[in-house]
């Protein structure tokens, strides 16, 4: 035992922790490597936010500095605005925050010397400075707060504005939730990434121009205390210790990504189960869908775990680098002019005297050591934000392309002959005319395609006039929806050229029409405004009348008023939301209208009440139905077999009519 004992000192036990510290770290990368590598070849639910593709890098490099600039100048858009105001606002608070910290290490030595010189009237005159600066201290503190808060919400603001007027413009939403797959969860970018580049943002401000005003000022204050070798000696030490911590930190960035797509991957599980309740409940999915969940918050749990594993890993040598062996290099520097036997600084000083020098030069060095220390664990924020950075310009750059009518999307649809092949890689996305006339619909040689590259009609072409009514018929999957699309404008066009109305000439009617936030009126009026109401010279007379001819006079009796807000969507029936949007229509009156399966649950006589209505208002329309009682209300049909086939032909008494 006493041979042992004497093995067991204070300096072996932490040369052997060290030791077992390092192994366990370099097991647990390994570890993490081989788990990442093994989870690529492993099934994963297909919910497209990991392409296989072209991945972005997430890195503090050349690349993320141009991003970062080129947003900032989103959110700083001038010299003199709002923002600005808040960065010089929070700029003086620094400045004033480090004044007030050299004025408390000179006042504090003063109240210490005081009290060890045993100097009462010197005592409570810097007690009494101190008592009577503390509301100034106090107010520079909380103003600086006040800065970083209000910039964080004006540049939130800022950001939120710029996205969503391209996210939002014409039908840009729906091209990157339905035709482009390079974003999985834009309401995550949208949202809680912008949040979070905002508020790294403004963290990242705060936490590097303080440490450098702070660091200038004691360099300037110990060059004269201490000469120009301890500065110099620190900054060297920053420099070194910032380049090997940066380079450790690099996969800081990608995980910061990956947690933010893995995020939004459980987001958006959870609302398709809030969006398909009813469905899955008539199913009785819930066991299907606990694992579907299960699965997604497991890869969410389990990268966590290799970030936070990471985290720790790097938070032990960040301590040791940035904290503790900078504190070792300020107390060499500081001690220097006191235990160098040829230095003339203290050759002739009393001990109360070295005493005062010391607590002054070593309170500011241990500053300078801190803000060195805090100004190379910034490099940590920088490459957090280096991820978010790389989000937020991705939604950028896909909004953009969007806008301007170029998409991306992995065709998974398997190619059959080599000559269709060809064909398909022939043709390029909005490569087709578009001519806005007024009174007529044409198709010429249009090749019906989807954006994934599925072939459905290779060259269609017929033309409808205002006043012919055309039923759309045919089985599932045969193209109708994908007509529409092409015909709303919002797939693009592969070939040919379409001759139709303006946007706002044409309006689409579905099966499960959509109730907006809003009171009875938006119901009715949607998407106009009340203000585009008055505007039109529609009075709530004639929306009354609207209702009445769709039978929905009684609701407008039972609210009380056209200003109702109610959840519309839980308050109406399925047949009343379909006669609601029917009102719609009526008051719209577009030159055409797409009626797709909107009367499946409405009675026939009010059904046929709607298709006379249409006609005698002006509204020519194309109607997807399997009713056999709608063939009376067309003049032709367009019959697609699902083949690649369709015919385009005038109702006569000897057409065949088909449906239920």
């Amino acid at each position: 035992m006493a041979a042992l004992s004497k093995h067991l000192t204070g300096r072996n036990c932490s040369i052997t922790a060290a030791l077992v510290l390092g192994f366990y770290l370099l097991k647990q990368r390994g570890h993490y490597s081989k788990l990442n590598n093994s989870g690529k070849g492993s099934a994963e639910l297909h919910l497209n936010s990991v392409k296989d593709g072209k991945k972005d890098k997430a890195a503090v490099d050349k690349v993320f500095v141009h991003r970062i600039c080129q947003i900032l100048k989103i959110l700083v858009p001038r010299v003199f605005c709002k923002e600005s105001g808040y960065l010089l606002l929070i700029a003086a608070m620094l400045v004033a925050r480090t004044y007030c910290d050299v004025w408390m290490i000179h006042n504090g030595t003063m109240i210490e010397s005081a009290i060890i010189g045993r100097s009462t009237k010197a005592f409570k005159t810097y007690l009494f400075k101190f008592i009577a600066v503390m509301p100034f201290i106090s107010l520079v503190n909380n103003f600086l707060k006040l800065g970083l808060n209000e910039l964080k919400l004006c540049l939130r603001v800022r950001l939120t504005k710029h996205l969503y007027n391209h996210y939002l413009r014409e039908f840009t939403f729906y091209k990157v939730n339905n035709v482009d797959n390079r974003i999985a969860n834009p309401d995550q970018l949208l949202t809680q990434d912008v949040e979070k580049f905002c508020n790294s943002v403004v963290d990242l401000y705060s936490n590097i121009s303080k440490p450098l005003l702070d660091i200038i000022i004691y360099i300037f204050k110990l060059t004269s205390a201490i000469g120009a070798l301890g500065p110099v000696t620190m900054l060297s030490y920053l420099l070194l210790s910032g380049l090997f911590l940066t380079r450790l930190r690099r996969p800081i960035g990608k995980m910061t990504v990956m947690e933010q797509k893995f995020e939004g991957e459980y987001r958006y599980v959870n609302s398709r189960l809030i969006t398909n309740s009813e469905e899955i409940a008539f199913y009785n999915g819930s066991k299907r869908e606990m694992k579907t969940v299960h699965e997604t918050f497991h890869k969410l749990v389990e990268h966590l775990n290799r970030f936070i594993c990471f985290r720790f890993s790097m938070g032990v040598i960040d301590s040791i680098v940035a904290k503790y062996i900078a504190l070792v290099v300020g107390y060499l520097v500081v001690s220097r002019p006191f235990l160098d036997p040829s230095n003339t600084r203290h050759l002739n000083s009393s001990h109360s005297e070295r005493l005062e020098d010391y607590y002054q030069s070593g309170r500011m060095l241990l500053s300078l050591a801190q803000a060195l220390g805090r100004i190379v664990l910034a490099g940590r924020e920088m490459t957090r934000l280096s991820g978010f950075t790389a989000r937020i310009t991705e939604i950028q750059e896909v909004l953009k392309e969007l806008n301007t009518g170029r998409y991306e999307r992995t065709m998974v649809s398997q190619l059959g002959k080599e000559s269709d092949s060809v064909d398909k890689m022939s043709l390029v996305p909005g490569s087709g005319e578009i001519v806005h006339a007024d009174n007529i619909i044409r198709f010429e040689h249009i090749p019906l395609m989807t954006p994934n590259g599925d072939m459905l009609i290779r060259d269609l072409s017929f033309e409808v006039l205002s006043g012919t009514n055309v039923l759309v018929c045919g089985p599932n999957g045969c193209g109708k929806s994908s007509l529409f699309r092409v015909l709303g404008e919002l797939w693009p066009l592969f070939g040919g050229c379409l001759t139709k109305p303006d946007r706002g000439k044409l309006f689409y009617v579905p099966q499960r029409p959509y109730m907006t936030l809003g009171s009875l009126r938006d119901q009715v009026i949607y998407p106009d405004t009340y203000e585009d109401q008055k505007r039109k010279g529609t009075s709530d007379k004639v929306l009354k009348k609207y209702l009445d001819n769709v039978q929905l006079g009684h609701i407008l009796e039972r609210e009380g008023s056209w200003d109702s807000v109610q959840d519309w969507m839980d308050i109406l029936s399925g047949g009343e939301k379909q006669r609601m949007a029917m009102a719609r229509l009526f008051y719209h009156k577009p030159q055409f209208a797409i009626l797709d399966e909107c009367t499946s649950a409405v009675s026939v006589d009010v059904e046929d009440y709607i298709y006379s209505h249409c006609r005698k208002v002006g509204i020519t329309l194309f109607t997807v139905s399997h009713r056999k009682s709608l063939w009376k209300h067309h003049e032709y049909y367009l019959h697609m077999d699902g083949r690649g086939n369709y015919e385009f032909k005038q109702i006569t008494k000897e057409t065949v009519e088909f449906g239920s």
